[in-house]
């Protein structure tokens, strides 16, 4: 019985081994890059690293991201300079782009189209509104350089809070623990694939048992419409809240959104206010092609040029080309 239960740990480990090494050749898990927060507070990725971004299991979406020298996914560095025409991309992982090439980049489809223009993309996954009123007033020397500052925002997501504060969140997965256990390839797959899921709902579904038992009350349409405007109301105080701390220069900053799921109550104070924005909605609707991903919400390369065509035409619509400089 001693030696069946020493060869079964064996085969195991042995199985283990052999997984670990199919998952590292054929590239199925991904390669997550380092966070950190620089001295100004603002989080972003470690500088100078390369890897590869994966989703699904059989590696539907295959990518190379670059972390340059400032700490963001591009395939060029950042250095305004008076000389030069640079726009620059702010915003969370749609902005980003790790499920697209970062040669192919939005940024790079903009400079592709509008030669002589330098797009610097400043994109974070989950940055909101605060994170990127923040990042510019942070680095406020090098964003006075740039010519132009885009900035895509989702109403329900980016404006749920007035001041900035670290997420610490985020900056937990770089905890000792969680650096050990990233390590293992076949661990972070078998995570992005769903194996481990059933253990935690079942260990969720224990520690609820546990608590005593809340009654919920129904909502009704009345009340559910008086909760939406309240929270319209927050979020836009939140947006007046930020823009009070930080400014916001509104010849040089733009607003990229989807005006199909943006509060009509925030965009007619956008226009009131003489706010610019770019609406991506009436793009989208208008192709026969798919803009998203199968498996989850994000740009795929059609929506991506897509994107890049609408922010070419608009800057070309402020005159914003390397003859008006």
């Amino acid at each position: 019985m001693k030696k069946l239960i020493l060869k079964s740990a064996l085969y195991f480990f042995l199985i283990l081994i052999l997984l670990e090494a199919l998952v590292r050749v054929f590239h199925l898990g991904k390669d997550t890059p380092t966070r950190f927060l620089d001295e100004h507070e603002v989080e972003k990725w470690m500088p100078n690293q390369n890897g590869f971004s994966v989703t699904g299991n059989r590696r539907q979406n295959f990518s190379e991201y670059h972390i340059n020298n400032f700490g963001y996914n591009s395939y060029r560095e950042f250095n305004p300079t008076r000389n030069k025409i640079e726009v620059a991309l702010v915003g969370d992982s749609f902005i980003e782009g790790f499920h697209q090439d970062y040669y192919n980049s939005i940024g790079k489809k903009i400079e592709n189209s509008m030669p002589g223009i330098e797009v610097y993309e400043y994109g974070y996954a989950g940055y909101d509104f605060a994170d990127q009123l923040h990042l510019i007033h942070s680095y406020k020397e090098q964003f006075d350089l740039i010519d132009h500052v885009i900035l895509g925002i989702k109403f329900s997501n980016d404006l749920t809070r007035g001041e900035y504060k670290v997420v610490s969140g985020r900056l937990d997965l770089e905890s000792p623990m969680n650096r050990l256990l990233k390590k293992s390839k076949l661990l972070v797959y078998s995570k992005s694939i769903g194996i481990l899921d059933p253990p935690q709902r079942l260990m969720y579904r224990l520690i609820n048992t546990l608590k005593p038992k809340q009654s919920i009350k129904p909502i009704d349409k009345q009340e559910a419409q008086r909760i939406k405007k309240e929270e319209e109301r927050e979020y836009l105080a939140n947006f007046k809240s930020l823009i009070a701390s930080y400014g916001f220069d509104k010849d040089r900053f733009t607003l990229l959104l989807d005006a199909k799921v943006t509060s009509s109550f925030f965009l007619s104070y956008l226009k009131e206010n003489d706010v610019n924005y770019i609406d991506f909605s009436t793009f989208f609707e208008a192709t026969d092609r798919p803009t998203t991903l199968i498996y989850d919400r994000h740009w795929n390369n059609h929506g991506r040029a897509l994107i890049a065509q609408l922010i070419s035409e608009y800057l070309s619509s402020i005159h914003l080309t390397p003859s008006s400089k």
